[in-house]
Order: C-alpha cells, then sequence, then structure tokens
C-alpha cells in the first residue's frame, strides 16, 4: 500500500475501555447487550475480559482504572449500539432500569427533532456514556434538545 491509499473495506473492530471493577462491568454489559465472554485473565494487577456475540468480538474491559469517566476530558464521547427495532430499545432500557442505570434522557428519544431514528441515553457503572437505538420507531416522541443531535451533548 503506498503512502497515500486508504483502506477500502474499513469496519470499527472491538472497543476497548478501562473499567473500575471488572466483575462489575461484566455483569452490567453480560445483561444488557447479552454479551457472552470470549476469554479473560485474572492476573493480579491484570484483569481483563474479551467480550462478543455469535464469535464476533465486540468489546474488551481492562480493569486498570480508579474513579469515574471523565467526560469533560478529550477522549470518548460515548460507545452507541445499534439494534433492529424500537422494541429491542425498550426491552433494553427496562433490563437497565432493573440495574438502576443512569439515563439523561426518560425514555426513547428521537435523535433530533423529526427523525424516525432514536434511542435510549445511558451510563455504564464507570460513567460511560453509551447509546441503544433503533433506525427507525422514536419518531413519535419530542426530540429533548433543540437544533442539536440529541446524542452530542449528554
Amino acid at each position: 500500500m503506498s503512502a497515500t491509499a486508504v483502506p477500502t473495506a474499513l469496519q470499527t473492530g472491538h472497543i476497548g475501555l478501562n473499567v473500575t471493577d471488572l466483575d462489575r462491568s461484566l455483569d452490567f454489559y453480560r445483561r444488557v447487550f447479552g454479551f457472552e465472554v470470549q476469554g479473560e485473565g485474572r492476573e493480579p494487577g491484570r484483569a481483563f475480559a474479551f467480550l462478543g456475540r455469535e464469535g464476533r468480538l465486540m468489546l474488551t474491559l481492562w480493569e486498570q482504572s480508579k474513579g469515574e469517566f471523565a467526560a469533560e476530558l478529550p477522549g470518548l464521547h460515548h460507545l452507541s449500539f445499534q439494534v433492529d427495532s424500537i422494541e429491542e430499545v425498550r426491552a433494553a432500557e427496562g433490563v437497565l432500569r432493573e440495574l438502576g442505570a443512569t439515563f439523561k434522557y426518560d425514555g426513547v428519544v428521537p435523535h433530533g427533532e423529526g427523525a424516525a431514528s432514536g434511542g435510549i441515553f445511558f451510563a455504564d457503572p464507570d460513567g460511560i456514556r453509551l447509546e441503544i437505538y433503533a433506525p427507525s420507531g422514536a419518531d413519535s416522541a419530542a426530540a429533548p434538545v433543540a437544533a442539536a443531535p440529541t446524542c452530542g451533548f449528554f
């Protein structure tokens, strides 16, 4: 590949997150997203887990942090997961409510005024901002943010 060539079949691979408590995060991500543990390590100071579905690695968790996610610092803004239907979004919302998750908005909201796509916006146990959305079905709700994408400022 020359210095000016770019990859032609580029797609996002797995996402790696630093967490403070691997067991707590494993429970959360497995219950909310149905992830399966594909591998893990439990050496002192080197705890980690590889999570995925149907043999595809999607998320890695690394227990090497203290404190809570700092949204005011440069880095990850939020991690978004697309599902097929708004019913799946609502089912995930139910699980999250059982877990006591913190939500940015109450219930399913569209991505913007008049948008059909939308979902739920919430935080994981370490305060990492997450979204679960569907490409359609959210247009019956009012957009909570005027003149900006709903997922942009939470």
